[in-house]
């Protein structure tokens, strides 16, 4: 069943793929210097937006998951937990949180980070 929405198409992601497609195929390629460099790092922006948003809710809901197991409901909560040594017990558990949660977050800032 397709997710109801309250907008018609297009969709944002088709929205986006489109603002990124003029910017690579028609923006970039016809300009230099300090506005070639403006319309890449745009089109990085929009690149990554397009990833947040096909892969974000499944990662947020995956860390929420993760950071419920550790028992605290935020980044902030678990960095308080560390600091104390209320984890000290679970270095492992912890260790693999953080691992899942930087790597996520390259997922979409910087995918293929660290790869190989």
């Amino acid at each position: 069943m397709a997710a109801v929405t309250l907008h018609d198409e297009p969709s944002m992601a088709a929205l986006l793929e489109a603002v990124r497609e003029f910017l690579e195929d028609d923006v970039i390629p016809g300009t230099e210097g300090r506005l070639r460099f403006h319309a890449r790092v745009a089109a990085n922006v929009v690149r990554m937006v397009e990833r947040e948003l096909a892969l974000g809710e499944a990662q947020a809901a995956a860390h929420s998951a993760d950071l419920a197991r550790l028992g605290v409901g935020s980044e902030e909560e678990l960095a308080t937990a560390i600091r104390a040594g209320a984890l000290d017990g679970r270095i492992a558990e912890v260790a693999a949180v953080v691992r899942r949660t930087v790597a996520a977050k390259l997922a979409v800032a910087h995918p293929g980070y660290g790869a190989g």
